[in-house]
């Protein structure tokens, strides 16, 4: 008799899920000195963020031949959204899209990495914290390193401001890429804007609990857990042309003047891709 139709996924999926099992169990997988596990984040957390990028944002990605094939290459995109979801989206992004399966390793906030649970995860999703020493080294390995410098002025802004660039700090991710000569991809994320419209903020909540933001959107915290659900908004990630550092020499790295220029061209690229986008999308949802 013939096999039932896509019986040949399930069991080729199940063969996976079993070799993933034995090798858990052997010990056969490695981890790097980040804390990063390649083989988990492969199968089971790429897997469970899928469907969130496909089917719920139904996520397009442009420009993803800007990410180089191979060699280091930092990633530079803003930030939105109330949770960092964006920064998830953008790992499935690179990873799903770009010819060679590229991983992207965040730079996260010290807050992602004192929460039990979410300190693991990150670690083992390859994520490490935002500081320059830890992104050279990712550099120089030739890894591809993403950075959100509006950091938390980013994610929680409130709504009226929404696709308006906070600021990019001092430059310190420019330096960072100077010093290990790696190309500059400016990155424009629409749609993660409008997933938790945040209309107010409890700054006292906010300071009780320790958080940078308690967010007041329409559905949270009216309706409890149910207000968590981030709204099905339709997602375009933008990857720009590669900016090159490695003509510029050693000392670079430490001209204030020449930061601030690239930071502002950094910035400005995104800025005017997201009013681009914004121009072209026909609704939030579609």
């Amino acid at each position: 008799p013939k096999p039932a139709p896509g019986s040949g996924d399930w069991e080729r999926k199940l063969a996976h899920g079993l070799s993933f099992l034995r090798r858990r169990i052997t010990g056969d997988y490695e981890v790097d000195d980040f804390g990063y596990d390649h083989d988990l984040t492969e199968q089971v957390l790429m897997s469970l963020l899928r469907p969130l990028s496909d089917k719920y944002f139904r996520v397009e990605v442009k420009g993803i031949e800007n990410i180089p094939d191979s060699g280091g290459a930092l990633v530079v995109a803003n930030h939105s959204g109330v949770l960092p979801l964006d920064g998830l989206m953008l790992q499935v992004a690179v990873h799903d899209n770009h010819p060679a399966k590229r991983h992207l390793r965040l730079l996260a906030a010290d807050l992602v990495f004192v929460l039990p649970v979410i300190n693991e995860l990150a670690r083992k999703a390859g994520h490490t914290l935002a500081c320059a020493e830890d992104a050279q080294l990712l550099l120089e390995r030739g890894e591809v390193v993403g950075v959100m410098p509006e950091g938390f002025k980013g994610i929680g802004k409130p709504f009226s401001e929404r696709y308006k660039l906070q600021r990019f700090g001092r430059g310190g991710f420019v330096s960072t890429a100077l010093r290990a000569g790696a190309p500059i991809v400016p990155c424009s994320i629409v749609g993660a804007e409008e997933i938790y419209p945040m209309v107010g903020n409890a700054k006292t909540l906010a300071r009780l609990l320790g958080i940078p933001y308690f967010p007041i959107t329409p559905t949270f915290p009216l309706l409890g857990p149910l207000g968590a659900v981030p709204l099905p908004t339709k997602w375009t990630i933008q990857f720009g042309e590669p900016i090159p550092t490695d003509g510029h020499p050693p000392e670079a790295a430490d001209d204030p003047m020449l930061m601030f220029n690239l930071t502002d061209q950094v910035r400005e690229t995104i800025q005017h891709t997201l009013y681009k986008l914004l121009v072209q999308r026909r609704s939030v949802f579609f």
